[in-house]
């Protein structure tokens, strides 16, 4: 795939071809940026990072301005004030050495220069400078191709990437379905304040539990804003390592890293036009808020290995379960970055607030479902809605809907069935604190050989005394206290 180094390989092969015919010491690229002509590829002995890091403006220099307006080759003489070397003050060679210059003019558009110097003294004949300005409109040409090339590439990695997010957004529940579904007076006042603050290009910052449909309502934000037309790319900053997040949003150029093999435009990229919905924004690194809020404020930010400044006008809707004042009190998330992204913050409540949704949102789900995998259609009967309804839903809407999912797999048509919902592993906390003390003693005992006294025994790893063990072990109902106590 296309990307600048590999363009940048391309001009230096045509720098070594150049030397077979031309011989020199020193050859570049000096690439045209507004008013300042600035090294970008240098071959041969001379070059050093001075080279490499030099510029200049060209209008000073009248024997460049006459190279670039003419649009033809030259070679300087005797580098006066008017003739001046590209590279006078920065390499010391000797008054009178060999040096020429060559317009980069591909379809009336000057792109560069392209320069040759040698340590010794004399002037390129007639031949020598003709061939020049030929081989500098061939690599002109080279080089635009390679940057079209540059430029498709990036683009279509951006419709790979909106491809991508839309066949993931195939298999979700559409936005309208959950939101128009809502009886609740709490949840059709968060869809008002979202339906009134989308039109503007504010930062949003939705807060909830997990579950509650903050991904959902913002895909109706993105929805109900003018940028419907533009993309709407999702991150969720929880599921990506600290070491690649920053490539994901940002984007990478080739060799930043290792694995980065091509040039990649990264998330906000992607999102120009659209939005940006960053999803679990308090699991983002503290190293990278920084670069976050520099690309909210100002809109620009760098690519990873690059110091080429990118921009983006994508408008940025973030997430979070978490207590992001908490998480600033703490010092794990910036203050400054809290207050730009909560321009509008907008609390979802759970769905055991609103009870009134739970039928609603089966039933939109239930046709999703069947439009989506030809299963059904199934009957939400009495005894199947007295199910739902009788639950508190932890895990709010998407265990809702996972549990609407699972009953259509393992009920028998037409009537679906709820049964228990299975207990996570997580959630076994909830048992007595009597109940872990008994397993705890038990696994110490056992750890033990049964022994309650003396080195090694139980007391002593709980750093108990014997007795006092022995009386909570009767509290405890933990048959066979006297037979311990006899070890």
């Amino acid at each position: 795939m296309a990307s600048r180094i590999s363009v940048d390989r391309l001009i230096a092969d045509a720098l070594d071809a150049l030397g077979g015919v031309v011989p020199f010491d020193l050859a570049t690229v000096m690439q045209l940026d507004g008013d300042a002509l600035r090294v970008r590829v240098a071959r041969g002995p001379l070059r050093s990072r001075a080279v490499q890091r030099h510029g200049l403006k060209w209008r000073e220099h009248p024997g460049l301005v006459s190279v670039l307006r003419e649009g033809a080759a030259r070679a300087f003489e005797d580098h006066g004030p008017d003739d001046a070397d590209p590279f006078d003050g920065v390499l010391e060679l000797p008054h009178g050495h060999f040096c020429m210059v060559a317009p980069l003019r591909a379809r009336d558009t000057n792109l560069g220069i392209v320069t040759v110097d040698r340590r010794t003294c004399g002037v390129a004949d007639a031949n020598q400078v003709a061939l020049m300005g030929v081989f500098g409109r061939l690599l002109a040409v080279a080089i635009e191709t390679g940057e079209d090339n540059v430029r498709l590439a990036g683009e279509r990695n951006v419709l790979e990437q909106r491809a991508r997010d839309l066949a993931r957004r195939l298999d979700d529940v559409t936005e309208s379905e959950l939101l128009e579904a809502s009886r609740s007076p709490a949840m059709r006042a968060v869809v008002a304040t979202a339906r009134q603050v989308a039109s503007s290009t504010a930062p949003m910052l939705l807060l909830g539990e997990t579950g509650t449909g903050k991904d959902v309502l913002a895909g109706a934000i993105h929805a109900w804003s003018p940028r419907r037309g533009g993309p709407l790319v999702r991150v969720n900053c929880a599921a990506l390592p600290g070491a690649i997040i920053e490539s994901e949003l940002f984007g990478h150029v080739r060799g930043a890293f290792s694995g980065a093999t091509t040039d990649r435009p990264g998330r906000f990229v992607a999102a120009r036009g659209g939005t940006l919905f960053l999803d679990e924004i308090g699991e983002l690194p503290l190293e990278l808020q920084a670069k976050l809020l520099r690309a909210l404020q100002s809109g620009t930010f760098e690519p990873v290995g690059s110091d080429r400044t990118v921009s983006s006008d994508a408008r940025v809707v973030s997430a979070t379960n978490r207590d992001l004042a908490a998480e600033v009190s703490a010092g794990r998330f910036r203050e400054d970055l809290y207050w730009r992204l909560a321009v509008v913050p907008i609390v979802l409540p759970p769905l055991r607030a609103r009870p009134e949704d739970v039928l609603p949102i089966a039933r939109g789900v239930l046709e999703r479902i069947q439009a989506r995998t030809g299963r059904g259609p199934f009957v939400l009967d009495e005894r199947a809605a007295a199910a739902l309804s009788g639950r508190l839903w932890p895990g709010n809407v998407r265990e809702l809907i996972h549990a609407i999912e699972r009953a259509t797999l393992l009920s028998e048509w037409p009537v679906l069935r709820f049964d228990s919902p299975p207990v996570p592993p997580t959630l076994r906390a909830s048992r007595t604190l009597e109940e872990v003390e008994r397993e705890h003693i038990v696994a110490v005992l056992h750890s033990a050989g049964g022994r309650v006294h003396g080195a090694g025994g139980a007391a002593q790893t709980l750093g108990l005394h014997p007795n006092t063990l022995l009386s909570r072990m009767k509290k405890l109902r933990l048959g066979g206290a006297r037979a311990y106590k006899a070890k």
